[in-house]
C-alpha cells in the first residue's frame, strides 16, 4: 500500500478490507529482511504498525473460495478477500495479474495513483 493510501485510510477515507490470512500475510513480507531495509522500523515501531493497520481495516470471513483464478498463488488471498468483502476494487502495481478479477467478478483493478486521481483529486500526489 503507498504512503498515500495509508494516510487516506488513516484519516478514514476509505475502507480497506482484509482477511486474517492476508493480514498474516502482510505481516510476514513486512518482517522481511529486504522490507526491514525499506521501512526500518524497530520491532516494536511495526508491531505498533501492524495495530494500526488491523485497526483501521475491515475484517472480512472468507465464504467462498474461488482458487485457482490467478498466476501467482499468492495473490490469491487478495482476491479472496475482494470477492468476499464485496470490494469495489483492488489496488495494487501489479494490476496486470489482477486481471481475472476484473473479467470474472466485476472488481476494478487500479494502481494506487490512478485511484487517489480519481476517488480523491484533491489530495497532494
Amino acid at each position: 500500500m503507498s504512503a498515500h493510501l495509508l494516510r487516506l485510510l488513516n484519516d478514514q477515507r476509505f475502507l480497506a478490507i482484509v482477511s486474517p490470512a492476508l493480514f498474516l500475510e502482510y505481516e510476514a513480507v513486512l518482517s522481511r529482511s529486504e522490507q526491514r531495509n525499506i521501512h526500518r522500523l524497530s520491532d516494536t515501531q511495526l508491531d505498533l504498525a501492524l495495530r494500526r493497520l488491523a485497526f483501521l481495516m475491515e475484517p472480512t470471513r472468507i465464504d467462498f473460495q474461488w482458487k485457482p483464478q490467478l498466476q501467482d498463488p499468492d495473490d490469491e488471498l487478495v482476491l479472496e478477500a475482494a470477492t468476499n468483502g464485496n470490494a469495489n476494487a483492488i489496488i495494487t502495481h501489479n494490476v496486470k495479474d489482477f486481471q481475472v478479477a476484473e473479467q470474472r467478478f466485476g472488481i476494478r483493478v487500479m494502481t494506487p495513483g490512478a485511484i487517489i486521481l480519481e476517488r480523491f483529486p484533491e489530495w497532494p500526489t
